[in-house]
């Protein structure tokens, strides 16, 4: 059972570094003058669990008009694969001038378990909409909430945070919408470290996210690792939980 719950954990691991991004905050504030989100752009992350090879984590960016799409997979490889085999895919529309989210999905597929969900925020009403469907079982979900202004998902918010101005030893803090609740995530700006990938060397700015609420509460320590540059591309994340360390690094970066 140890072993299936770490399988699963693992490449829940992307979500719950994006979550870790994540009562009522202010709305999101907007990205720098200058700023421009990555357009067309590959990112593909080698993940580790302890000093194991256990999978891959792709990151798309397409732009359409003033909306940006990210689409991001994850999947085991391996020896984790053989014994607990997980796809998830995460797709997430916002806006590239304000920031705001505006549809979050998921299809997550981790062992037996398959779930299909869609966030959309719809900003008109002041609300969240999520539908979930467990797509073994049949069984269906409608949950709608309540929101103040403009939001930022789980996995836009990882990229959104490069956006802002990261100064070291000052905090941000980001409205997450995570599924029917809205909670303020704090983005710490801790250090300057030179970071190694298999792309060579990267002097970064680490950041750490922190919430009192959430997926991740209580469960460990995340890390973002940002070059330290005017694009601020995360090179490395990692997620030190009670179970051990799930680390991403860059491995690729292609535009198409």
């Amino acid at each position: 059972m140890k072993t299936r719950a770490n399988a699963v954990s693992l490449f829940c691991a992307f979500t719950l570094i994006a979550a870790a991004l994540g009562q009522q905050p202010a709305a999101l504030a907007p990205p720098r003058p200058g700023f421009s989100f990555p357009q067309k752009q590959t990112l593909t992350y080698a993940v580790d669990w302890r000093v194991f090879p256990a999978g891959t984590a792709v990151v798309h960016f397409e732009t359409t008009g003033d909306r940006e799409r990210i689409i991001a997979s994850a999947g085991t490889i391996g020896a984790i694969n053989l014994l607990f085999h997980v796809a998830d895919h995460f797709q997430s529309d916002f806006d590239i001038q304000r920031g705001c989210s505006y549809d979050f999905n998921k299809q997550t597929v981790e062992g037996r378990r398959q779930i299909n969900s869609t966030l959309h925020l719809d900003y008109a009403d002041s609300k969240s909409i999520l539908n979930e469907k467990n797509q073994v079982t049949g069984q269906t979900k409608h949950l709608e909430a309540p929101i103040g202004g403009c939001l930022t998902d789980l996995l836009s918010g990882i990229f959104y945070a490069a956006s802002q101005p990261l100064v070291l030893g000052q905090s941000f803090v980001l409205p997450v919408v995570d599924a029917a609740r809205t909670v303020p995530v704090t983005m710490k700006v801790e250090g300057r470290e030179e970071i190694k990938t298999p792309l060579g060397l990267f002097k970064t700015i680490r950041v750490q996210p922190t919430a009192a609420a959430g997926v991740v509460k209580n469960r460990g320590n995340i890390w973002i690792w940002y070059t330290d540059d005017d694009r601020h591309l995360p090179v490395q994340m990692r997620a030190r939980l009670f179970w051990g360390t799930i680390t991403f690094r860059l491995t690729a970066n292609e535009a198409k």
